[in-house]
């Protein structure tokens, strides 16, 4: 990202009082980012579905270049290649002509669950980690498993690429953080003192190349900020009342957002390792994301989802899919991923749907 996204935000949150409206706006000069019209609103319309997966949909993958191509995992121990058709012409929901993408590969291979998923960045490959204590390397052109990662002794609930592709990590029930390299050989295992003492739930690289980083969330309560280079602790953040269940880190690397079960969203400074402040989510957080190109974060809860402005701290939308359940249904959504221009959220939900959202802009 060329954009100075936390430079802009964490210096308006450090000048404005507590509980104050930010005020700083972007140059037009610090980055690609173009102001919109004052009197332009933009929301979040539901342009689609993607249905393939005939359980929860865990993980979703969008590629940086943009192109007609999603990945999914889900606990029906697949892994999905979508071809979109962006059919926006919506009718009732699941309507035939709702299909905004449809499943052009099925990668099969994992004995359980499918917990999360990733892509490289030349968007070849996909990485998933699984209930069944592997992680697997796919070519994304043949379906093919290119690689097995062996060495977790419980489910992988969390796997991540770095920039340059050339180092993986995973996260595990077993507490254990272990870094990769592709050939499948563990280079590192974070188990020590300084580790996490329940389940690692979430991990994530910095995008920030100069001060390579890891980030990791865990049921112990806490966030913890490792330096890849030496896979060193760097600083424990504390805050949550409860397990973290996500962490996510924004498009320049200075922050970073962590969610769980106290319904709380904390926003941290990862150079110092300071909380900033706290968001009210108002459930349980499964998953969060920074928008690429504004300066929104979105928040899977177990109510809905939230898109908050950081510079007011305000919730701008709150998005619920018009959907009838049984009495005994319970639909969440429970991943996110927006595409590289911050033009579509793809979000999964448990009853293995993907639902599309797409900004739309009125005057």
């Amino acid at each position: 990202m060329e954009e100075n996204f936390g430079v802009i935000v964490v210096a308006s949150i450090l000048s404005a009082a507590p509980n104050s409206a930010c005020s700083v706006r972007p140059h037009r000069s610090t980055g690609q980012r173009k102001e919109a019209p004052a009197t332009m609103a933009e929301t979040m319309v539901l342009k689609g579905v993607m249905k393939g997966h005939t359980d929860m949909v865990t993980a979703i993958a969008t590629p940086i270049d943009n192109s007609d191509m999603v990945v999914s995992s889900s606990r029906d121990k697949s892994v999905l290649v979508w071809h979109l058709t962006k059919d926006s012409a919506l009718s009732a929901e699941g309507g035939s002509s709702t299909a905004y993408g449809v499943p052009r590969r099925r990668l099969t291979g994992h004995s359980h669950f499918v917990q999360d998923v990733v892509l490289s960045s030349d968007g070849q490959f996909a990485l998933s980690g699984s209930w069944d204590g592997e992680l697997r390397l796919w070519d994304l052109s043949t379906g093919a498993t290119t690689r097995r990662f062996v060495g977790h002794s419980k489910d992988v609930l969390s796997v991540a690429f770095s920039v340059d592709n050339r180092q993986i990590v995973s996260a595990s029930r077993d507490r254990a953080i272990r870094l990769w390299n592709t050939l499948g050989e563990c280079k590192y295992t974070i188990q020590d003192a300084d580790g996490h003492t329940n389940w690692v739930s979430c991990v994530r690289f910095s995008p920030n190349t100069f001060v390579p980083t890891i980030v990791s969330a865990s049921w112990d309560r806490t966030v913890k900020v490792w330096n890849l280079s030496n896979c060193k602790l760097r600083y424990t953040l504390t805050g949550h009342g409860g397990y973290v269940n996500t962490v996510a880190v924004s498009p320049d690397g200075s922050l970073c957002a962590s969610g769980g079960k106290d319904g709380v969203t904390l926003l941290w400074d990862l150079a110092e390792g300071k909380r900033l402040y706290s968001l009210d989510a108002g459930a349980i957080v499964h998953a969060l994301c920074f928008s690429p190109n504004r300066y929104w974060l979105c928040a899977a809860t177990q109510e809905g989802i939230k898109i908050w402005d950081l510079e007011s701290k305000l919730v701008v939308q709150d998005l619920k899919p018009d959907v009838t359940t049984g009495k005994n249904q319970v639909l969440h959504c429970t991943c996110m991923s927006w595409s590289s221009d911050g033009s579509t959220l793809f979000t999964g939900y448990t009853d293995g749907v993907i639902r599309v959202w797409g900004i739309n802009r009125a005057y």
